[in-house]
């Protein structure tokens, strides 16, 4: 009964209604037994489920319990819309962060939708650097149908955004690669079939890939990495933004990009 319905209620608490989590909690030998370093209780506070933070915290669930680099449920808590009592408090950056979080958000709207889009987010790089780094041509808008090779540049506060709505260009590891060098970029594949595809670059190199952005925290993070990835929950694009210090004013980057360039023919855009 253990370890299954510790997977249970686990999963109950994070994804599941308020009857099943109490169904859950029925089962369960220990409702603070740790799944991926954290509890359920601290699963239900990042998936924003109040009423089953209540379920678990009249089971007995700890909201003290440190774990997640010190982000304990209750100062998880202080960064949503239903903070529990507690002692502990938010640094000064992180107050800001999540302010940033909710500006972000709203000023993106939304947009871009959909899914087949690509984009890359570079820190310190302005649009026209951009086209210099990839050695791209200047061209017009495109028409209705894309182009595989032509993408949208626009400067942002913080970098650039470069974007593809219809197609995986802007996210080519060898694209992203030169437009890190001496920098970070963090680049997105919006693919139909298996789902937001990220990657990270750094200093001309791929330093991590096959990521999930706006996909919920992963065990053996740092306090900031944890705090980005629980703020930016199911917002895949603002997390892109925000983990390069991206800030834009609007949603416009994605809608009428400053310049649009044409990639050179090369050898090693993808591999």
């Amino acid at each position: 009964m253990g370890e299954d319905w510790l997977s249970k209620l686990h999963w109950a608490a994070e994804f599941e209604s308020a009857q099943e989590v109490a169904a859950a909690i029925a089962q369960a030998d220990d409702v603070d037994a740790a799944d991926e370093e954290r509890t359920a209780l601290w699963r239900a506070v990042h998936a924003r489920k109040p009423e089953n933070v209540r379920l678990l915290l009249a089971a007995g669930a700890d909201p003290a319990l440190p774990m997640m680099s010190g982000w304990s449920p209750a100062r998880l808590s202080l960064t949503t819309d239903h903070p529990l009592p507690t002692a502990e408090v938010l640094t000064r950056e992180e107050r800001a962060a999540v302010e940033e979080r909710d500006r972000l958000v709203a000023a993106l709207g939304g947009v871009p939708g959909g899914d087949g889009f690509s984009l890359a987010c570079v820190a310190g790089v302005d649009a026209g650097t951009a086209v210099r780094l990839l050695e791209a041509e200047l061209v017009e808008a495109p028409g209705d149908e894309a182009e595989e090779d032509v993408l949208g540049v626009t400067t942002v506060p913080g970098g650039c955004v470069l974007v593809q709505p219809d197609g995986y260009a802007a996210a080519m590891p060898g694209v992203l690669d030169r437009l890190s060098a001496g920098t970070v970029a963090y680049g997105m594949y919006a693919n139909p079939k298996s789902g937001n595809q990220g990657s990270v670059h750094r200093d001309g190199e791929t330093a991590e890939w096959d990521l999930h952005p706006g996909g919920g925290v992963a065990e053996e993070e740092t306090a900031a990495d944890v705090l980005l990835a629980h703020l930016y929950l199911d917002e895949p694009v603002a997390f892109c933004l925000a983990f390069a210090g991206l800030r834009p004013a609007d949603f416009r980057a994605f809608t009428a990009p400053d310049l649009w360039l044409r990639l050179p023919e090369r050898d090693d855009w993808d591999f």
